[in-house]
């Protein structure tokens, strides 16, 4: 029951104090991340932390969110490891798990995060911004820090808009 009503009260944070994160919570929040579920375990992903301000100023310049990006205490850069990758499309959906799980942790530890998609635009940019090897995609980037907000809950379809069939 604890994690449903984790997964039911999360919110998307965009908006952080002015307080870095604690290593124990970084580490949590990784290891966490690591739990994924994969396809024949292979673990397709690479993660880059970022707490430097002046490389999550670069890093902000690739994105319309720039100002999420600046102002998060912390970056967790996500990136598919392609050399491992055996299945892109499972490998995709794995890397998905491990940003829940991290997501998860994050307001477990009554922290915030935001899962920023659009930063993908200049998947590029960020990936030599952050000295990675060709070999690896950006998937995502997740800004974390303590809560600067309280955003309300958002309506969700019912059930019944989302099952095709019922057999």
């Amino acid at each position: 029951m604890e994690a449903e009503r984790a997964i039911r009260t999360r919110r998307s944070i965009r908006v952080f104090e002015d307080e870095s994160v604690s290593k124990e919570d970084i580490e949590g929040i990784l290891e966490a991340g690591r739990w994924a579920p994969s396809g024949l375990n292979n673990q397709p992903w690479k993660l880059v932390i970022v707490e430097d301000k002046e490389k999550a100023r670069e890093i902000s310049s690739y994105t319309h969110y720039r100002s999420i990006v600046e102002n998060a205490p912390l970056l967790i850069a996500v990136f598919l490891d392609t050399d491992a990758s055996y299945d892109r499309d499972k490998d995709i959906m794995a890397i998905g798990a491990l940003i829940q799980n991290a997501l998860l942790a994050i307001h477990a530890r009554g922290l915030g995060a935001v899962w920023l998609g659009e930063i993908l635009n200049k998947k590029e940019m960020v990936r030599e911004a952050l000295q990675v090897p060709k070999e690896y995609e950006l998937m995502a980037v997740i800004a974390v820090g303590r809560p600067g907000e309280e955003p309300e809950e958002k309506p969700r379809k019912p059930l019944t808009d989302l099952i095709l069939h019922h057999f």
